[in-house]
């Protein structure tokens, strides 16, 4: 059963075609990842969703509830909670009062405030803290003390906009068993990042946005049967050749060429033949290759071979 239903979705800022006729459908208790290079519209979606960004046309119902009715948009509101990119905490309150705040924003008062406050509070990990400053905090505990502020209220939606970016290891391992946890507990979780093994594990689907638009949707293993027939060239490069990389790109069964560091990721068609043509390439370019290596691909080749770019950039 379908809790969140797009149809032909589009935004625009001004001359500028934010969403591009998305539809979508995102199930009941699902974890849905929705990726995207910067700029390709997901923020711009969820921002529609969460009911903080007005559409232009196209129709959106969160939970039964159709946003495009003020009163069914405040109704969507309550049954979703949202971890934004940009921390939304106070730093002069504690932690305890953060929660309590926005809990009240939610509607919660007296003895289910303070029993949903400290349910909270214990679930991210943060009890032991509550009456310190979240000033004080490492920046994976502010994350995970935001995580507590939007779930405070038990809401049947979450959405998490890149929760991890920035932190220490132990901390993104904490919310990502937690987000895990959220949806055992029969939350849907909308799930956007630019680490895309975060997507691999954590995803029951994928729907990868570029240019505004939906350009592919489904399980991880459907999205990676895109690719079946391809390779993945890793190549260690001394210098990248931004040259090289486009002459590379124009080859033919080539499928997309990037640098990542100080490795150029190429995905084609037939890695054995073409590797020849594509070491000399580089050598005219002065490029030396230090190590190269051919592998399948995964969910970081689809995304590059569809878009053009790696997740990061």
């Amino acid at each position: 059963m379908s809790i969140i239903k797009i149809e032909n979705l589009i935004k625009r800022y001004g001359s500028k075609l934010a969403v591009d006729n998305l539809s979508l459908n995102i199930e009941e208790r699902e974890i849905f990842g929705l990726l995207g290079p910067n700029g390709a519209g997901k923020s711009t979606t969820i921002k529609i969703i969460t009911g903080l960004l007005g559409l232009n046309s196209g129709s959106v119902k969160v939970g039964g509830f159709d946003l495009n009715d003020k009163a069914s948009r405040i109704n969507a509101k309550r049954i979703m909670g949202l971890v934004p990119q940009d921390l939304a905490i106070y730093s002069n309150m504690s932690a305890r009062d953060n929660v309590l705040f926005f809990g009240r924003l939610y509607g919660l008062k007296g003895k289910e405030l303070k029993d949903r406050t400290e349910e909270a509070l214990e679930f991210v990990g943060l009890k032991d803290r509550e009456h310190e400053k979240s000033k004080k905090f490492s920046g994976g505990m502010k994350r995970r003390l935001n995580i507590a502020c939007a779930i405070v209220h038990q809401p049947k939606i979450i959405i998490l906009d890149e929760p991890t970016v920035g932190i220490d290891p132990q901390s993104r391992n904490h919310i990502l068993e937690s987000i895990k946890e959220l949806n055992r507990r029969g939350s849907t979780i909308i799930y956007t990042s630019h680490y895309m093994e975060e997507a691999e594990s954590l995803c029951h689907r994928v729907g990868i946005i570029d240019n505004g638009k939906l350009i592919a949707l489904g399980t991880k293993q459907e999205l990676k049967n895109i690719l079946a027939e391809d390779e993945k060239l890793l190549l260690k490069i001394n210098t990248p050749s931004f040259n090289a990389k486009d002459e590379i790109k124009k080859m033919r069964g080539i499928k997309s060429a990037a640098f990542k560091d100080d490795v150029l990721e190429i995905i084609t068609t037939n890695g054995q033949q073409q590797l020849q043509d594509i070491l000399f390439t580089l050598a005219k370019h002065d490029v030396k290759v230090k190590s190269f290596n051919i592998i399948e691909p995964d969910l970081e080749s689809l995304f590059l071979s569809l878009t053009g770019k790696n997740l990061r950039d």
